[in-house]
């Protein structure tokens, strides 16, 4: 059926309506109760009937109307609803595409643009959520590798990414972030909502996890020398052949609630405890 068919059949239903109506009104109290009302001559008790149904029955036309008024105006809220989320879509998906672009650009001050524009998108729209962490997850596997080692911290567009990833709002079904290998010497992932990050094999000597939730990490085979580790929660964190010596604040409190084994390599004051000890053989034996 064409709009045009539609609105003329809706103009003629209500056309008829009211012809209905007017019809009911005139003639509705004698088709109602016609054998004891007068056609002519009506005494006080025939007012009273005619007057009666009359009034109910604009009462109920009254309703009626007020209601198809609800009805109307609620869809008129839906369709302006599905246009202006049509249009934030739109404007999302516009925002999205300028921060791609400017996260592949040479200037390290576009690609730092472009990562901030990704982390309003981040807090902006819960649909996107996932993809935002996998291009930051992507952006730091593709572009950390091959970093000057000796640099007193990694570059701004690296660090501007960690940032985002350490701030961002948690949602419930969020992908497990993917940063194995990447080259982050003395960075900073202070404070950072780091849990059930995949950091094997990464390069993080250094780096700053002061007061970090690090909670089911796996640090497998990753390079954690002389990294603050003060505060920082690593219960259930995967430290295999992990090189923890000289970490900075780690503690054996901490440690009997990771993940350890003999290939994890610690100081040698926290390699003597009894406790470290304990927990290395009951990793060991839940391994086999």
């Amino acid at each position: 059926m064409t709009p045009r068919t539609k609105q003329a059949l809706v103009v003629a239903g209500g056309v008829l309506a009211l012809a209905v109506f007017a019809l009911l009104l005139w003639r509705g109290p004698w088709w109602l109760d016609g054998s004891h009302l007068r056609e002519h001559d009506l005494q006080p008790a025939d007012g009273a009937v005619v007057t009666g149904f009359r009034t109910t029955l604009v009462a109920i036309g009254a309703g009626v109307v007020g209601g198809l008024g609800l009805l109307y105006t609620h869809k008129n809220h839906r369709h302006t609803q599905k246009l202006f989320d049509l249009h934030r879509q739109e404007q999302l998906t516009g925002r999205y595409v300028e921060a791609i672009k400017l996260l592949g650009d040479d200037n390290a001050d576009q690609r730092i643009g472009g990562i901030y524009s990704l982390e309003r998108i981040l807090r902006d729209s819960e649909a996107d959520h996932d993809t935002v962490l996998e291009v930051l997850a992507a952006f730091l596997r593709h572009r950390s590798p091959g970093t000057d080692a000796a640099a007193p911290r990694p570059p701004e567009d690296l660090q501007a990414a960690v940032t985002v990833l350490c701030r961002r709002p948690i949602r419930d079904g969020e992908p497990r972030l993917d940063l194995r290998r990447v080259e982050l010497r003395r960075g900073k992932f202070q404070n950072g909502q780091l849990r059930r990050v995949d950091f094997e094999a990464a390069l993080l000597s250094g780096a700053d996890f002061i007061r970090a939730d690090l909670r089911s990490a796996d640090f497998e085979n990753t390079d954690l020398a002389a990294a603050n580790l003060t505060g920082a929660n690593i219960e259930n964190a995967k430290l295999l052949g992990a090189n923890l010596r000289g970490a900075w604040g780690l503690t054996a409190d901490q440690l009997v609630s990771a993940r350890i084994y003999r290939d994890t390599k610690l100081s040698e004051d926290l390699a003597a405890d009894e406790r470290v000890r304990a927990r290395i053989a009951e990793c060991e034996a839940a391994r086999t």
